[in-house]
C-alpha cells in the first residue's frame, strides 16, 4: 500500500473523550477513497456497515510519522520500529520462526503447526494444525500479501467439515470444525493423508465450540483482505457456514440468546470453571453471525438463515450489553440486590445471591472503567476477567463505543494485574487453595497463575493492539509491545508465561509456540498500517444499541 504511516505515540492523550469519538463521523467518511483492503465493500453494504478504513486514518492524524511506502510487510520484515525506519530485529527472527513451522499437504502450504519445540521430550499434539492457533498465523500472511495458504488452509479444513464425527457410539453434528488436523507423510508410498481430531483425542474430549466461529472470521478476513468474493460465493462455503451456525441457532429449552457450553470448549481447554455462557464464546459467536451475515447470499436458504441470524443478533446483543457489563454503578446495584423476586418485575433476574461476590472484585474495579464479565447463569456470576472475550467484544462491537473505552480504561488502570511484564492475562483473577481443588479437579497444569489459571499469554498481544487501535488508544498497543520485545525473541517464544507479573516462562510452555510469533507480527503490522484493522473489526450497528442507562463509569 502507497504511503502506508505508523503509529506515533507522543501526543495521544490516554483518555479519548466519548464525545470527542461521537463527534467524528464515519458515515462521511465511506464516501471517500480508501486503501484496498476496502475496495471490495459493496460485499458487505447489505448487512451491517463495517469499520471504516477512515476510522485509522483518523486515528494516524494523531500522531504519525512516515514509514517508506509498499505493504505492511515483505518476504520476511514485516513491520518497523517505533521512531526508526529499519524493522526490530526480532521482525525478520520472526518470520522466519513461523516460516519454519508451515505445513505442506501434497506439496501445498494449508496451515502451521502449533510449536516446533525440539527440545519437548513430549510433543502430545503440538505437531498438528489447530484451527484456533492458526488465525493469527493467517492473518500474518494476509497482511504481507500471502492469502493462498489462507484459502488452502479454509478450503482444506471446510473438507474435514464433511467428515463423520464420532465419540465412541454419538455421532458430531454435521457442522463441527475439527479443532487440529495433522498431515502424515508416506516417503515410501509418497502420499499424504490428512487426521483430524474433532474432540475425541482431545483432554477431556470435548468439541471446539469456537473452531467454527473462527473459521467464519477468518473467511471474511480472507475476503476483506483480497478483495475476492469468489471463495466465500462458492456453495461449499456456503453450505459450511450454515452448518456451523444451524448448530447454534437450533431451537431447544434455552430462555437466553447465549450458547450453553461445556467446560474446556475454547482456548481454555481444560477445567476452568467457564462452563455455562462463557464469555469468550459468546463474543466469538456475536462475531461469527455478523461475518456471516455479510457473507450469505440472499438466496432461498440464505434468505431464512440471515433472519434467523438479525433476531439473534439482537437479542444477543441486549442481554450481553445488559447481564454481562460490569462497572463500578453496576457492582454497586448488584451488591445491593434483593434476592428470590419473581415475576417480570424482578431486578435481580438471575436471582445473584449478594454474598457471593467475591472480595477481590471490590478493590480490582476502578471508579472509571468498566468489562464483560466471564459468566452469567441462574443464580451465578463468574467476575473473572478473560481478555479474548472482552477483546473480541470490541472488535465485533458487541461492545458499544461507551463500553469499548471502559474496557481499555480498565486496562491501563489495572496494568499491573492484567498486563504486568508480559502481557497479556489469559483470565484474572487466579483460583488458589481449596476453590482451585474444587474448580480444577486439582489439575497440576492449571496452578494458580500459570496456563489458563492467570497465565499471560503473548498470543493475546494482537488482539490487544487491534482493540487498541480501534478505540483509539494505540499507547497502549506499543507499550504492551515493548515488554513484549524485551523478552519473546530471548526466552524463545514461549507458549506462557507464570506468575502474578508474568515474569517467569510458563513452568510446562513449549518453546517457539508458532501463535506466540504470529500474535507478535499481527500487532506489528496493525501499528504500522492500521487499514488492516478493517479485516478483523465490525463497525456498531446502530439498530442494536439497546436503551441501558449510561453510568458514570463510561464516561471518559
Amino acid at each position: 500500500m502507497d504511503g502506508s504511516k505508523e503509529f506515533g505515540l507522543k501526543n495521544v492523550s490516554s483518555h479519548c473523550s466519548i464525545s470527542e469519538m461521537a463527534d467524528y463521523d464515519l458515515s462521511r467518511l465511506l464516501d471517500k477513497p480508501r486503501l484496498n483492503i476496502e475496495r471490495q465493500r459493496s460485499f458487505d453494504e447489505r448487512s451491517m456497515s463495517e469499520l471504516s478504513i477512515g476510522l485509522a486514518r483518523h486515528l494516524e492524524h494523531l500522531d504519525s510519522m512516515y514509514s517508506p511506502g509498499g505493504r505492511s510487510g515483505f518476504d520476511t520484515p514485516a513491520s518497523s520500529a517505533r521512531n526508526s525506519f529499519e524493522p526490530h530485529p526480532m521482525v525478520n527472527e520472526a518470520w522466519e520462526a513461523l516460516r519454519r513451522s508451515l505445513v505442506f499437504f501434497r506439496g501445498q502450504p494449508v496451515g502451521t503447526i502449533a510449536a516446533y519445540d525440539h527440545a519437548s521430550e513430549e510433543v502430545l499434539n503440538y505437531d498438528q494444525v489447530f484451527v484456533r492457533d492458526f488465525v493469527p498465523s493467517a492473518l500474518a500472511f494476509l497482511m504481507n500479501g500471502e492469502p493462498e495458504i489462507v484459502k488452502n488452509f479454509l478450503l482444506k479444513t471446510l473438507h474435514l467439515q464433511g467428515w463423520e464425527k464420532r465419540i465412541d457410539r454419538f455421532k458430531l453434528g454435521e457442522g463441527a470444525m475439527p479443532a487440529s488436523f495433522k498431515v502424515l507423510h508416506d516417503p515410501i508410498r509418497k502420499t499424504d493423508t490428512l487426521i483430524a481430531d474433532f474432540g475425541e483425542s482431545a483432554i477431556g474430549r470435548v468439541a471446539p465450540v469456537d473452531s467454527g466461529f473462527w473459521w467464519i472470521i477468518l473467511l471474511r478476513a480472507y475476503t476483506k483482505s483480497t478483495g475476492d468474493l469468489s471463495l466465500a460465493e462458492t456453495p461449499e462455503c456456503q453450505k459450511g457456514m450454515k452448518l456451523i451456525l444451524t448448530l447454534c441457532l437450533s431451537e431447544g429449552f434455552d430462555t437466553f440468546p447465549t450458547l450453553l457450553c461445556a467446560d474446556g470448549c475454547s482456548m481454555v481447554d481444560r477445567r476452568m470453571g467457564i462452563y455455562g455462557y462463557p464469555i469468550e464464546i459468546q463474543a466469538l459467536f456475536f462475531m461469527a453471525l455478523r461475518c456471516a451475515l455479510a457473507m450469505l447470499k440472499q438466496d432461498s436458504e440464505g434468505k431464512e438463515c440471515i433472519e434467523r441470524i438479525v433476531k439473534r443478533l439482537h437479542a444477543l446483543s441486549y442481554h450481553m450489553r445488559s447481564y454481562f457489563w460490569l462497572d463500578f454503578q453496576q457492582l454497586n446495584d448488584i451488591y445491593r440486590y434483593k434476592t428470590e423476586e419473581y415475576s417480570h418485575t424482578a431486578v435481580n433476574k438471575f436471582n445473584v445471591i449478594p454474598d457471593s461476590i467475591p472480595e477481590w472484585v471490590f478493590d480490582f474495579m476502578p471508579t472509571r472503567g468498566g468489562y464483560f464479565i466471564g459468566n452469567v447463569s441462574p443464580a451465578r456470576m463468574d467476575f473473572r476477567w478473560f481478555a479474548l472475550g472482552n477483546c473480541v467484544a470490541i472488535l465485533s462491537s458487541l461492545a458499544t463505543p461507551e463500553q469499548s473505552m471502559a474496557i481499555m480504561d480498565l486496562i491501563e488502570s489495572r496494568w499491573e494485574e492484567l498486563v504486568g511484564e508480559m502481557p497479556l492475562k489469559i483470565s484474572y483473577p487466579a483460583f488458589e487453595n481449596h476453590e482451585w481443588r474444587i474448580i480444577t479437579g486439582c489439575d497440576p497444569k492449571n496452578t494458580r497463575w500459570s496456563y489458563h489459571n492467570g497465565g499471560s499469554w503473548p498470543v493475546l498481544l494482537w488482539l490487544l493492539t487491534a482493540a487498541c487501535i480501534k478505540t483509539g488508544r494505540p499507547q497502549i498497543a506499543r507499550r504492551a509491545i515493548d515488554l513484549a520485545e524485551s523478552r519473546l525473541l530471548k526466552d524463545s517464544w514461549p507458549e506462557y508465561y507464570d506468575g502474578k507479573l508474568g515474569r517467569y516462562v510458563g513452568k510446562q510452555a513449549r518453546k517457539y509456540q508458532t501463535w506466540s510469533i504470529a500474535g507478535y507480527l499481527v500487532a506489528k503490522m496493525l501499528l504500522e498500517d492500521p487499514s488492516h484493522l478493517g479485516m478483523i473489526s465490525l463497525e456498531e450497528d446502530r439498530q442494536m444499541k439497546p436503551l441501558i442507562k449510561r453510568s458514570s463509569s463510561w464516561t471518559c
